[in-house]
């Protein structure tokens, strides 16, 4: 049986929500390589779980999401040279945020707290994000001097744009929750008591539709946004053409025809 004072990410499901907790209060849910580590067998275990259509993805205790990468582990892996910074935190890092952009399931971060460096880059990789009143971002990596380590340096430019992204690379400096709405970062802001029921509702909204058309959605997006318009057009319409065959495109056009809501396969 899972310890939960011990494990690094709480995983609790109900309803067709997963909801993935980082669980190191203590250390700010600061990212160490048992985090990342469970946090990608859990996602590997939950894309096969029928039960489960949306993840929320939020941060133990009222103080943190995640105030990053745990930087006594990492200072150990640079102690070692060589090649074992490298492996040890920036592939795993990289690896889990580039595996929670791509999920083929809606996974929506709640940003309870302090988001700095890695905490930052999760929200940046996830496809939706909601903030509470109380978060703060920030990407200090420079005052370490090194560059972040998770995809900040690509991830924020694409969605805030270069120069707002670049001020806030090089300069370390904390930035609110309402500037992080108005950089794209999250969809919204909420009283931090309303954090967890705003996630919740987001995820009920999209519960509502075919899981096979969520995917082909989440799928066209993150394949086509860095492609010319034209490439993107073709990955659109080859996840169309995915959905032509299917029971959830033909029950979503009677159910249409047939002025009624949709009753989709395993909803």
């Amino acid at each position: 049986m899972t310890d939960l004072a011990t494990d690094p990410v709480l995983c609790t499901i109900s309803e067709g929500i997963a909801t993935l907790t980082l669980n190191r209060p203590a250390k700010l849910n600061a990212i160490n390589y048992a985090l990342a580590d469970r946090m990608m067998s859990l996602l590997d275990l939950l894309e096969t779980d029928r039960t489960v259509g949306v993840i929320i993805l939020t941060g133990a205790g009222e103080r943190a999401f995640s105030a990053g990468g745990d930087i006594h582990e990492f200072s150990g892996s640079v102690g070692r040279g060589g090649q074992a910074p490298i492996r040890d935190f920036v592939r795993r890092g990289q690896g889990m945020t580039a595996r929670l952009e791509a999920y083929p399931k809606p996974v929506i971060a709640a940003v309870n707290g302090i988001a700095f460096g890695g905490g930052c880059e999760i929200t940046e990789a996830v496809p939706l994000a909601i903030a509470s009143e109380r978060a703060e971002f920030a990407k200090p990596e420079i005052n370490l001097g090194m560059p972040p380590t998770f995809g900040g340096t690509q991830r924020l430019p694409r969605v805030a744009g270069r120069k707002r992204a670049l001020e806030l690379l090089l300069t370390g400096d904390r930035f609110s929750p309402t500037r992080a709405l108005e950089l794209g970062l999250v969809n919204q802001v909420v009283a931090h008591d309303d954090l967890m029921p705003a996630a919740h509702d987001l995820a009920r909204r999209i519960l509502r539709h075919s899981s096979l058309a969520v995917a082909s959605i989440l799928s066209a997006v993150t394949r086509g946004i860095n492609l010319p318009i034209a490439e993107g057009l073709l990955v659109e319409s080859e996840q169309f053409a995915r959905m032509v065959p299917t029971a959830d495109l033909r029950e979503g056009l009677d159910a249409w025809i047939e002025r009624r809501e949709p009753a989709y396969p395993g909803r």
